[in-house]
C-alpha cells in the first residue's frame, strides 16, 4: 500500500512517532490542516534543581515562547511544569541525555550549576548559548551576562550585597529585561479539596526541608500562631511533605488545626490553592504559592531577602540580628526563634486586611 500525500515535519505539532494533537481532535492530516505551524526557532531549557527552583525560572516562557518557537526542558520534576507552554518536557535521565545530544538547537539556556547540566551545556549542539558550562570539569559562566550570577553562588559577601531577585538575575542571563513577568503554576483537573474550615483559611508551612534546618521555626511558635489566629476566627490548614508529617501531627494534635496529611505533587499544589493567605518559610510552598497567587507572610533568615520575588503578594519577617542572609545550614543563634508568634500573628492580620 502506497500513501501519497505531503508530511510536514517542520511543524511544531508533528511528533514523528504517534499521531499529532490536531489529528486526534479533528481528524485532518497535513495537507488540509488550518493549525500548521512552522517551527522558527528550537530553544532547550535546562533547569533541574527543587520544585521551587523550577517553579521561579518558569517567567522566562512568557518571553522565550511565541508562535513558531518550539521549546525543550529538561528538569528533575516534570510535572510542575506548564505542558501547554513547552513542547517537550525531559525528566533527567540517561535516555534524554542521549536524545538531547544528538539534537540541535537555535539557542540553549543552561541555568543550573549541576554536574549534569554543564556537562550538557558543553555538548549540547546550539547555535547560541546562554548560563553555565563546563570547562576544566567545573562550572563557569558562558559569557559576562552569566558572570555575576556566578561570582555570587562562589561568595557569601557578594551574595549578601546583591540587589536583584531570581527572575531579574536569570533574565539578564539569558540576555533579556525582567518586566514583572509572572509564575506559571499549573493546576491538573483533579477535584478541589472540601474543606470544612471557615474564611479565610491560612495555611501554614510548617517546615524547611533537610538541608536548611536553621530555617526551622520552633513546634511551639506553630502552635501558639494557629491558636492565636482560631480564637480570631480563621481557618487553619497545615501543609507540608514526608519531612514535616510527624511536626504537623504533632501541632494538629496540640492547637485543633487541620492536618490532612502529605499529598503527591499536584494534589498538594490543590491543597495550597485552598488557602487564602500563607505563612512559610523560605520552601517550595513559598514559590507555589506566589504562583498561585497567594498572598502570603515569609520568615527568613539566611538568605538575602532581596533574591525572593514577592510580587506585592506579602511580607517578610527577619529576626533582629547582624548576620541576616548567613546562608548556614546550622545557626549557632537560633535566629529563626528570635521571632514571635504575636508578631507574625499581626503581619497576618495585615495581610489578611488587604483580602477585603
Amino acid at each position: 500500500m502506497q500513501f501519497n500525500e505531503s508530511v510536514k515535519t517542520d511543524c511544531r505539532h508533528f511528533l514523528g512517532d504517534r499521531p499529532c494533537k490536531p489529528h486526534k481532535t479533528e481528524g485532518v492530516h497535513c495537507e488540509n490542516c488550518d493549525h500548521y505551524e512552522k517551527i522558527t526557532r528550537r530553544i532547550l531549557i535546562i533547569k533541574l534543581g527543587a520544585v521551587g527552583d523550577v517553579i521561579r525560572t518558569t517567567p522566562l516562557l512568557h518571553v522565550l515562547g511565541g508562535k513558531g518557537v518550539h521549546i525543550t526542558w529538561l528538569t528533575e520534576t516534570p510535572e510542575i511544569l506548564p505542558s501547554d507552554r513547552i513542547d517537550r518536557i525531559f525528566k533527567l535521565d540517561a535516555v534524554s541525555l542521549a536524545f538531547l545530544q544528538a539534537v540541535s538547537f537555535d539557542a540553549l539556556y543552561n541555568l543550573d550549576k549541576d554536574p549534569q547540566a554543564i556537562a550538557l551545556a558543553k555538548l549540547v549542539q546550539a547555535e547560541e548559548r546562554f548560563g553555565f558550562t563546563m570547562e576544566d570539569s567545573v562550572c563557569r559562566p558562558l559569557d559576562e551576562r552569566s558572570h555575576d550570577k556566578w561570582m555570587t553562588g562562589l561568595f557569601d559577601d557578594l551574595n549578601r550585597a546583591n540587589k536583584f531577585s531570581y527572575p531579574e538575575e536569570i533574565f539578564a542571563m539569558c540576555g533579556l529585561k525582567f518586566r514583572g513577568e509572572k509564575y506559571i503554576v499549573p493546576l491538573d483537573d483533579s477535584p478541589r479539596f472540601e474543606l470544612d474550615l471557615p474564611h479565610p483559611i491560612i495555611g501554614m508551612n510548617t517546615g524547611c526541608g533537610a538541608r536548611w534546618v536553621s530555617r526551622l521555626w520552633k513546634v511551639d511558635n506553630w502552635i501558639e500562631l494557629a491558636k492565636l489566629l482560631q480564637r480570631r476566627g480563621y481557618g487553619v490548614l497545615l501543609l507540608g511533605g514526608p519531612d514535616e508529617d510527624a511536626r504537623n501531627r504533632e501541632i494538629a494534635l496540640a492547637s485543633g488545626a487541620m492536618y490532612l496529611g502529605t499529598f503527591p505533587l499536584q494534589r498538594f499544589l490543590h491543597l495550597v490553592n485552598e488557602a487564602d493567605l500563607l505563612i512559610t518559610g523560605v520552601t517550595m510552598a513559598m514559590h507555589i504559592g506566589i504562583g498561585l497567587g497567594k498572598r502570603m507572610v515569609l520568615l527568613n533568615n539566611i538568605f538575602n531577602r532581596n533574591e525572593f520575588e514577592m510580587y506585592g503578594l506579602g511580607s517578610i519577617i527577619e529576626p533582629d540580628v547582624d548576620c541576616l542572609g548567613c546562608f548556614k545550614a546550622v545557626c549557632d543563634l537560633d535566629c529563626m526563634n528570635m521571632i514571635e508568634p504575636r508578631e507574625v500573628f499581626e503581619a497576618l492580620e495585615a495581610e489578611i486586611e488587604k483580602l477585603k
